[in-house]
């Protein structure tokens, strides 16, 4: 699904501040192929909203407090994600584990960027994880949603050297800077139809790979 300019639709789902968010909108505004229709929010507060509203970007709050349970909650998400008729949805820092229903409604078109290297530390806390383990590189990744927590095929990583002194502070700021590049370079390769998932298998430039991407 394209606009008339040829640029794929996608909607953004955030929980908190939305610097992923950011790195999109700014890829989108210069020359990306892809444009932002709608940023939707679990929480009434997530600073990303502003950033949303600042680009002129439709916004959306469902409060996920406000439902019975996570099937009500994600019929209701699926709902408005739908409104927006995207050809692709971006997890970029959305807190809620998803039911099989949904995420197989967006089978092949839902992709999350997860700040650690996949398989390692999947699920919470992964920066601090990655200090108590004693790793040496630490970094994140992009994959492509299934209904296995974090276990999704992944596309693409990058990776950083963890420090001796490194806090867990200072580590997640490293990361994260990595993760402004990373997710708006998955997402225009998606858009570019280059980046496919096939039978769970990541397909890019025409071809599987058997690895992530190291960018």
């Amino acid at each position: 699904m394209t606009q008339a300019d040829g640029k794929l639709p996608i909607v953004v789902l955030i929980s908190g501040n939305g610097s992923n968010l950011q790195a999109l909108i700014d890829a989108a505004q210069q020359d990306g192929r892809f444009v932002i229709r709608g940023v939707i929010s679990n929480r009434s507060d997530a600073a990303g909203l502003a950033r949303a509203n600042d680009a002129h970007i439709p916004t959306r709050v469902i409060e996920h407090t406000q439902f019975a349970d996570r099937a009500a909650f994600d019929e209701a998400l699926a709902r408005e994600i739908d409104s927006f008729e995207p050809g692709l949805v971006v997890l970029a820092g959305f807190m809620r584990i998803l039911t099989s229903d949904f995420v197989n409604h967006y089978a092949g078109r839902m992709i999350n960027i997860h700040p650690s290297l996949l398989p390692a530390f999947q699920g919470l806390h992964t920066h601090r994880r990655a200090l108590e383990a004693g790793v040496s590189e630490h970094g994140a990744s992009v994959h492509f949603v299934t209904d296995e927590l974090d276990g999704g095929p992944v596309v693409a990583q990058v990776r950083v050297a963890v420090r001796a002194d490194d806090s867990e502070s200072v580590l997640a700021e490293r990361v994260l800077q990595r993760e402004h590049e990373l997710l708006p370079q998955v997402v225009n390769w998606f858009a570019e139809g280059t980046l496919q998932l096939r039978d769970h298998t990541v397909w890019l430039h025409g071809s599987p790979i058997t690895a992530p991407v190291q960018c």
